[in-house]
Formats: structure tokens, sequence, C-alpha cells
């Protein structure tokens, strides 16, 4: 296949740079502890200096995988479908999510919001990112809000983050990893006078899964 040709399969989005996928549980947000079968893609340009998945960023590094071959094979493990990258939305999602719906899939995404939204997506994980702020429509799909705190500024941009999302979505705050023990007193005293927020913990990663 030459290149020219993988750039119109990558670009239709049937086919796409997958830099791993595999069955595990949900370890963060509002569906944290349930069993889903991730696909990370490969491609990120927000640039967030503290990312834990820095080797997602490139998405050329990573291969090309058949579309729908990889939704067959997630499908066969589990109904409970996690998209996340890298930003999946820099890809045309809609060939992948349509077969996963076909297979009978319930779809989740995370995205920094910083792309157009594309695909069948059943529950929308908005984690918006100072160096790429969200588009403004997928502040009203948002399902659940995913504010990462890496220092005091960010509790005022999470507010600010917080009044952008529409009134049904879940409102988190997250300590980032290696700065876990200084923010969580810090993000529960922030909980304990605005209750609509709620705690995240990152718990794949105390359970050392992936």
């Amino acid at each position: 296949m030459t290149k020219e040709q993988e750039d119109i399969l990558l670009k239709e989005g049937r086919m796409l740079p997958v830099m791993e996928h595999f069955y595990t549980i949900q370890g963060e947000g509002f569906h944290a502890g349930k069993a889903a079968y991730f696909i990370r893609l490969g491609g990120c340009d927000v640039g967030c200096h503290w990312c834990d998945v820095k080797e997602s960023w490139d998405p050329t590094i990573h291969p090309l995988m058949n579309t729908e071959e990889i939704a067959e094979t997630a499908a066969k493990l589990c109904k409970t479908i996690v998209l996340t990258g890298g930003e999946p939305l820099m890809w045309n999602l809609d060939i992948l999510t349509s077969k996963l719906k076909e297979l009978g899939c319930t779809i989740h995404i995370e995205t920094s919001g910083a792309y157009p939204m594309s695909g069948h997506l059943d529950w929308i994980t908005l984690s918006p990112k100072k160096t790429g702020l969200p588009l403004a429509d997928i502040y009203n799909v948002a399902s659940e809000l995913k504010m990462i705190i890496f220092n005091q500024n960010d509790f005022k941009f999470a507010e600010e983050q917080g009044n952008k999302v529409n009134d049904n979505c879940e409102l988190y705050l997250q300590s980032e990893w290696s700065k876990r023990d200084a923010m969580y007193p810090k993000i529960t005293d922030f909980i304990l006078e605005n209750p609509k927020w709620r705690s995240s913990i990152q718990t794949h990663k105390y359970l050392n899964i992936p």
C-alpha cells in the first residue's frame, strides 16, 4: 500500500494509528471499577507537560490498524469500549464507532475537546487543557468534566470550565499523579467548600494494572 493510499484510509477513518489496545478496569471518574476495553489512538498536539503517555503524541510511530478489525477484537471481550489517546478526536471516528455500535457496544471517549466531534458516543469525558482549549460545542454534550490539578492555579481553571458545561455533567477533580500527596488535601478542602465537585483518583495505578 502506498503512502497516498494510507493517507486516504486514515482520513476516512478506515485505518487508525493504534498505540495499544487492552482489556482492563476503568480506573478514573464516574465509571471507575468497570470492566472496559481501551483503544488508545496515537496522535496529540495539545502538549501537556505532565502527560503520562507522551509516547502517544507522534502518530507516525504507531501502526495503522484496520478499524473494523480492531472493533471486532474489542467487542469479543467487552461491550464497554473506551477511546483514548493521545487525542482520539484528531481522527474520524465514524467508522470505528459505527462498527462498535453494530456489535452492541457502549462507547466512551476521553478527550481534551480541542478537535471537532465525530462518531457515535455514549459517554464523553471532557478533560480540558490550557494549551488547547475545548471547542464550544463539546461543553453541551460532555457527560463528565475531569480537571487535572497540578498546582493551585488549576482550581481557578477548573471553576471556569465547570461553569461552561451542561447541567447534567458530572464534575471531577483529579490530582496529577506526581503531585497527589500535595494536591489531594487541597482537592478535599475545595470539594468541601464546593460540593458539586467530586474527587477522581487513578485507582488503576494503585492496583498496578493498565
